[in-house]
């Protein structure tokens, strides 16, 4: 992504990476269960034993044990929305924004080779602080043309551990997003798990899961994230796993419909980004992190969705440029 000194940073970055959390309620990446998160990327990080994922057996034990005398269902851990979109909070029209996003007359050519990312832990600070601002300006315009104001969420870098107002975070989980407290969390060695065991590399793979996380706190604000955990309280773990599908393929098409309109301010993207983004997206498939981690596929326990399903949804908010499209609770197919 062309980055420079001279791009502003956001200044909801908080970096936390000097010290270590511990304790409370175990959040949900994904926003499974009864817990309070609101969503993230489920891939084990930091654990090569096995077929290569995971916790190991005693610290599932452990963390169940804690999940339930809290009153939480442990079995949450182990899978992750169906459903109809009936009752899910819509996003409301905007033609004066459509108008803008489709001055190009529809077309929105991309580049085509490969680019590099940035590589120690304080490049990739500065690189966060830069993406998290352009989702700023990006998510700030779309709502004035609704009438609303945007409220930034914050950004947290910690390193292993970390409090949250949804528990404690742990880097094992990935990137996660709290409504809670309207804060995205990155332990930053996620960027090289998913580049050396996920062959995702590149800078805009690590844009694409800060403004995944982003597309989950705008679904907040809209209050989507609410209304979904209130119906998957009353389904069954199939159907709600079905549902949360349905709200993290919304978050990938936010994803893209932010890459569209952050190129078209500022002239972002460089060739290769978007074949990062779409490997990234792909990588990140409930089959592809299944069939890592447990040498089989489940399709009734995909929590986040296939493979071929998140570049698909990335690859629409990409392409339309209308947030409008990304309404996956009413869309026929996934």
């Amino acid at each position: 992504m062309r980055y420079d000194d001279d791009d502003e940073l956001s200044q909801n970055v908080e970096d936390r990476r000097s010290r270590r959390g511990g304790g409370g309620l175990f959040p949900f990446p994904m926003g499974r269960g009864r817990g309070r998160g609101g969503g993230g990327f489920r891939i084990p990080v930091g654990r090569r034993g096995g077929r290569g994922g995971g916790f190991s057996i005693i610290t599932l034990l452990i963390i169940g044990a804690v999940m339930w005398m809290m009153g939480l269902n442990p079995f949450s851990l182990l899978t992750g929305g169906g459903g109809s979109g009936a009752g899910i909070p819509q996003f409301p029209q905007t033609p004066n924004f459509e108008r803008q996003a489709q001055r190009d007359n529809g077309t929105f050519r991309l580049p085509t080779n490969a680019d590099r990312a940035p590589k120690s832990a304080d490049a990739k600070k500065l690189f966060m602080q830069r993406v998290l601002r352009d989702t700023e300006r990006v998510w700030t315009k779309i709502f004035k043309t609704l009438g609303r104001r945007y409220q930034e969420p914050k950004l947290v870098l910690f390193t292993g551990a970390t409090r949250s107002a949804c528990g404690v975070g742990q880097a094992a989980m990935g990137p996660f997003y709290c409504p809670a407290d309207g804060t995205i969390y990155i332990d930053l060695s996620f960027y090289d798990e998913l580049e050396r065991r996920f062959r995702a590399p590149g800078d805009f793979a690590q844009a694409y899961v800060v403004a995944h996380e982003v597309g989950h706190h705008v679904q907040n604000l809209f209050g989507i994230i609410p209304r979904v955990q209130q119906m998957k309280s009353r389904m069954s773990k199939r159907e709600a796993n079905r549902l949360q599908v349905k709200m993290e393929l919304q978050a990938d098409c936010l994803a893209g419909l932010w890459a569209r309109l952050a190129h078209q301010a500022e002239n972002r993207l460089e060739p290769g980004d978007i074949e990062e983004g779409l490997r990234a997206a792909s990588a990140v498939g409930d089959d592809m992190i299944q069939r890592q981690t447990t040498g089989r596929v489940v399709p009734e326990a995909f929590t986040h969705g296939s493979a071929e399903q998140r570049v698909r949804w990335f690859r629409r908010g990409l392409e339309s440029g209308k947030l409008q499209a990304c309404d996956t609770f009413n869309a026929s197919k996934l």
